[in-house]
């Protein structure tokens, strides 16, 4: 067991008793069984220790592009391979290092700052967490096999299409960065939620730690913008493997349809990539000039704004497309507008500093680092806003410059800060100065002499994705510095990883809060247990270890809520959104293996789908499907969730015993990223409809009207049936509930039945016509939802038959009902824009 921060009590037989009792309930097991542990702690550390191998395996990658293009007329690698090599590295950077590595900073402190002992979904953690193992492997063996991605990290249609990468390469990134988006909306959803919802009580929204709300617009920006990749994943994968021509403007589609799809994400990533980046910044420089933020409502205020216009400007990295000029004026001036919730942050950090009394330690160089990067990326970044210049540098290394440092000085510099600074919190043990110091100004040199001289490389007319030049095109000297930097910040790397090395062996014994810090992390054990806190505080101000000192003893002795574990169960408080009143306990489930078993049965979907084994490809999902649905089976009153029992609490109530636990708020937020899916699928058939050259709507509509609005009927009766009874569960009754919700999914099924009788009716030709293609993937995305609305209804039923929903236990009902509620709106959106507007606007009857 961990020990306690500050020890004075820690021998009274009460206090090692209940330690005793939660390391019990929380603890971690062992060996091979470790593979099923759901903890936050551990899988925020797995998240970044994997992210770890793949940034070091990204850096090698660069160095190879570095050492091709140091001098002219290099044969160092071929073409293919340096091609495979740098869509490699860009695609590892971005999508198996970055983000999952900032998830997994946030997945491990998230709970610890705002006070609670873990996340709401333990198993989606998990879940996660394994989709992401197990897609970047898939990924990375395809330049193992030396078939990887050779169209660049964005995969730009039509070169990525099959005509123009013919091989499985292309297969291999559209299957394995789907199944890693997985894992990153998994996290978000998650993310999103748990501050919400767990905060300690007291602890309002405008109470909440800088870095807290940082990480909630990013889980929301994630939630919100990957599932457009998700999407366009999806739509080129299909045009791969069965020939439907989404992106082929022959057959009605458009290839720029792919750019609009990959930069809905593409560029709100680049902002999801910064803010946890900022959120370290922001908490770490109070810290250190011993002063609370200046302005934080200004902060705050600044996040969000950032949050919602990053999804306005993703046409400015396609200016030279061929957009109408109107266009470009209006995200030229958003490029600019984004810079001023930027410079409110920069300035509070810089007025922070001044009326504080920064102390130079080894963060606060990192982050001093980050401000000189950041803002000279900052300032291009304005540069490229303004369409002529954007128009002259558009594909030459300027923009690779000036990406390295926004992302690399915005997000790479504020992580070793961050990583230094929560260190001791991890191991017990202080970091190295010198050797740590050492390794910031090799790093901080090699950066700028990599990308600063890049700069003038794109402007003298270099181009981006050339394997090699002439020496007559007098870029020599500028790749062979640019070369000679890159292994000067490898070097640095090197010393920090090092440093790290050491650091558990050698490191100097930590103190308790050792850097004076102001947040509820600190007032742990340092490790902390896998359970947190003993006992969970009340929180009432920003700065609770300024104001209380004392808090972690008070903390670890027992002497707030939930210091009990003798139930068994896994508990922590809930709160109100806004307030953060308590208003429930939530029961968490423990170690389980069904999300690796699931996660595994995704990656057989796969490699299955990446070798064309259909057959096994169906099964696979089929075989994910139930161990899915056997997943969520284990909730609410089950024997091994919390059946009832005399010793439940009574006030405030297991979250299963309400009509609004965290379960419910989950549900809605994954259905908030399903409708970013379906928003960008009728964005696609809308913008095919009105840009595409050669799309050709039919005279005669083959959607069935009268099988369309029968199916949306018999739904929407199912759907008013279940309103219904959940008006009675409230209040109080639950006679005849399992046939109730029996007969719903029955009704689930009739609509499941009249929408697959439409699909056959309509004789859609997919492989011939975007028109149709895009027909057949919205009708399936309407089915699946209608068999998902169904099963859960029917799984609801059993539940209630055995007891295990009904007026005491009335909370799962209502996570279904948001899923009816969705399909239900979802399914008639469907029915005017694919169904009714073709024939009023658009074709005969």
């Amino acid at each position: 067991m961990s020990e306690t921060p500050h020890s004075a009590d820690g021998d009274a037989p009460e206090v090692a008793r209940l330690h005793r009792d939660l390391e019990a309930v929380w603890a971690n097991p062992r060996g091979w069984r470790a593979l099923s542990v759901v903890n936050h702690g551990t899988l925020g550390l797995r998240f970044m220790a994997t992210g770890l191998v793949f940034f070091l395996l990204g850096g090698v990658l660069a160095m190879l592009a570095r050492t091709q293009l140091a001098l002219p007329d290099q044969a160092f690698m071929a073409p293919e391979i340096y091609h495979q090599v740098v869509t490699m590295h860009g695609t590892v950077m971005m999508f198996l290092f970055a983000i999952p590595m900032l998830e997994g900073l946030a997945i491990y402190l998230i709970p610890k700052m705002i006070g609670t002992r873990d996340l709401v979904c333990p198993r989606l953690t998990a879940f996660g967490y394994w989709c992401y193992l197990f897609g970047g492997i898939i990924l990375f063996t395809s330049l193992l096999l030396e078939m990887a991605p050779a169209s660049g990290w964005f995969m730009y249609t039509p070169l990525s299409s099959g005509e123009h990468s013919p091989g499985p390469g292309s297969d291999f990134w559209l299957l394995g960065i789907t199944f890693v988006e997985i894992s990153a909306l998994s996290a978000g959803v998650e993310l999103t939620v748990s501050i919400l919802r767990t905060r300690a009580p007291g602890m309002a929204l405008h109470r909440m730690p800088l870095f807290a709300w940082y990480i909630l617009a990013m889980a929301l920006m994630i939630v919100v913008g990957f599932p457009p990749l998700i999407l366009g994943s999806v739509l080129l994968e299909l045009e791969r493997a069965a020939g439907m021509p989404f992106f082929a403007i022959e057959g009605g589609g458009d290839p720029i349809l792919w750019q609009h799809l990959f930069w809905l994400f593409g560029h709100p990533e680049v902002y999801i990539i910064f803010l946890p980046a900022a959120g370290i910044v922001s908490t770490l420089l109070p810290v250190f000039a011993g002063r609370p933020i200046v302005g934080y409502g200004w902060v705050v205020a600044a996040i969000v704004i950032t949050g919602f216009i990053s999804f306005g400007l993703w046409v400015h990295h396609m200016y030279t497309v061929g957009i109408p000029q109107l266009a470009q004026a209006f995200f030229s001036a958003a490029s600019m507008l984004v810079a001023v919730p930027t410079a409110i942050q920069v300035f509070a950090w810089l007025a922070t500093l001044w009326l504080g009394r920064p102390r130079m330690t080894l963060p606060m160089l990192w982050i001093l680092g980050f401000l000189i990067i950041f803002v000279c990326g900052g300032l291009t970044g304005v540069m490229l806003a303004l369409v002529p210049f954007n128009w002259q540098v558009h594909d030459t290394h300027f923009v690779v410059a000036h990406f390295h440092y926004v992302l690399v000085g915005g997000m790479l510099f504020p992580l070793m800060a961050g990583f230094v600074y929560w260190l001791p919190l991890v191991s017990g043990r202080m970091p190295s100065e010198r050797l740590g110091r050492l390794g910031f100004w090799l790093t901080f040199v090699g950066f700028n002499l990599t990308f600063l001289i890049m700069h003038w490389t794109g402007l003298v007319g270099m181009p981006r994705r050339i394997y090699t030049y002439d020496t007559a095109m007098g870029w020599d000297l500028y790749n062979l510095v640019s070369s000679i930097g890159g292994f000067v910040m490898a070097a640095g790397i090197a010393t920090v990883l090092l440093d790290l090395a050491l650091h558990f062996r050698f490191g100097r014994p930590a103190p308790p809060n050792p850097w004076g810090a102001d947040t509820l992390e600190w007032s742990l054990a340092m490790p902390p247990p896998p359970y947190n806190f003993v006992s969970q505080p009340r929180v009432e101000t920003r700065h609770p270890l300024w104001e209380t000192p004392g808090l972690g003893d008070e903390i670890a002795r027992g002497e707030h809520a939930l210091a009990d574990a003798s139930h068994g169960r896994r508990e922590l408080l809930g709160g109100e959104a806004l307030s953060g009143r308590l208003c429930e306990v939530i029961h968490l489930p423990t170690n389980s293996w069904w999300p690796l078993a699931a996660a595994a049965c995704l990656a057989v979907v796969c490699i299955a789908l990446l070798v064309r084994l259909y057959p096994l490809a169906l099964t696979a999902f089929a075989v994910a499907a139930v161990l899915l649905l056997r997943w969520s089976w284990e909730n609410g009153a089950h024997p091994v969730a919390a059946p009832p029992s005399d010793d439940e609490p009574g006030s405030p109530p297991l979250h299963s015993r309400t009509h609004d636990g965290p379960g419910r708020w989950t549900m809605g937020v994954a259905l908030l990223a399903d409708g970013a899916f379906f928003l960008s699928l009728l964005f696609g058939w809308f913008y095919l409809w009105t840009v595409s050259p050669q799309w050709q709507m039919p005279e005669r509509s083959p959607l069935s009207l009268p099988l369309l609005v029968g199916a949306g009927g018999v739904f929407t009766l199912g759907a008013l049936w279940l309103e219904r009874r959940l008006r009675a569960l409230r209040s109080g009754e639950d006679n005849g509930l399992a046939a109730a919700l029996f007969a719903i999914a029955a009704l689930g099924g009739l609509h499941l039945l009249l929408g697959a009788a439409l699909l056959w009716r309509a004789e859609l030709a997919p492989t011939a016509s975007a028109h149709d293609a895009v027909l057949l993937v919205a009708l399936l995305y309407a089915l699946a939802h209608g068999l998902l609305a169904g099963v859960l209804a029917g799984l609801q039923g059993a539940r209630a038959a055995l007891g295990l929903v009904g007026a005491r236990l009335p909370f799962e009902p209502e996570v279904v009902a948001l899923l009816w509620r969705y399909q239900l709106g979802v399914y008639w959106i469907l029915v005017a824009a694919l169904g009714l507007l073709p024939r009023l606007i658009g074709g005969g009857a």
